[in-house]
């Protein structure tokens, strides 16, 4: 399923001017390239030490886009036939794995793509949270099923709930993984918090984070929520919500 894949590195004064420019360069729209920041960069203090951004964007192969497009449509059948669910106890955890293992095989069966699937608990790490159905997908070159800012992997996720919650009649919390890509990506995120935390108390400025999905503003959320000097919020409109870094009065 891989095949070489065009990339280009970009560097410029913001993250979105990088990002902007190598739109223009490969003479594509966003939805058709994967953007990795590799360097978010910083301004520096009177303009001394100031550090250029600098991203990564690869050329998404038609077979992700069209993957996208077929969860999406998939997501919204679901949608509008998804039921109230009744907040049934009692059944027993080795058929919530399993109704959620099986559900993953049977979605990447019909997109045709081979990968062990393993489902376990994920204990809950907040107090009032609940614990988590995670279910891991593993084998080789399984990007696909990742895709831009990880989209198609929410929808997948998204997908995967809908069905799982119909089945056992009950809303199951649930997240899927691919090859660990949530576990690195949490790490990169909480790294990139603690970062930013500084350069906003460095330049007394406050700092936009890239727009992330809900789940990937909650690390940085909760990363940075005990900080002692500074806070965090959320603003603007999905899909283009972020994360913003600011000093506390």
């Amino acid at each position: 399923m891989s095949a070489e894949k065009t990339t280009l590195e970009v560097i410029a004064p913001t993250v979105e001017e990088a990002i902007q420019k190598g739109l223009n360069e490969l003479n594509l729209s966003e939805e058709a390239v994967d953007v990795e920041v590799l360097d978010p960069g910083t301004r520096g203090l009177f303009g001394l030490g100031s550090r250029q951004a600098r991203v990564r964007l690869t050329v998404r192969s038609e077979p992700e886009k069209v993957m996208e497009s077929s969860l999406r449509q998939t997501s919204a059948l679901f949608e509008e036939e998804q039921v109230a669910l009744d907040a049934r106890d009692g059944i027993p955890q080795e058929d919530i794995l399993s109704t959620a293992r099986q559900t993953v095989m049977e979605l990447l069966e019909k997109m045709k793509i081979k990968a062990q699937v393993t489902a376990t608990i994920k204990p809950a790490e907040e107090k009032d949270d609940e614990d988590t159905v995670l279910v891991n997908i593993e084998g080789d070159d399984l990007s696909i099923l990742i895709g831009r800012r990880a989209e198609t992997l929410s929808a997948l996720q998204y997908i995967t709930s809908l069905i799982v919650g119909k089945r056992l009649n009950r809303w199951i919390p649930l997240m899927i993984d691919v090859q660990g890509y949530r576990a690195r990506r949490e790490r990169q995120l909480r790294v990139l918090a603690r970062r930013m935390a500084e350069q906003a108390i460095h330049t007394g400025r406050r700092q936009v984070l890239e727009p992330m999905p809900a789940n990937e503003r909650r690390v940085i959320h909760l990363e940075l929520r005990d900080h002692p000097q500074v806070a965090t919020e959320s603003i603007g409109e999905d899909p283009n919500r972020k994360v913003t870094i600011f000093l506390k009065k």
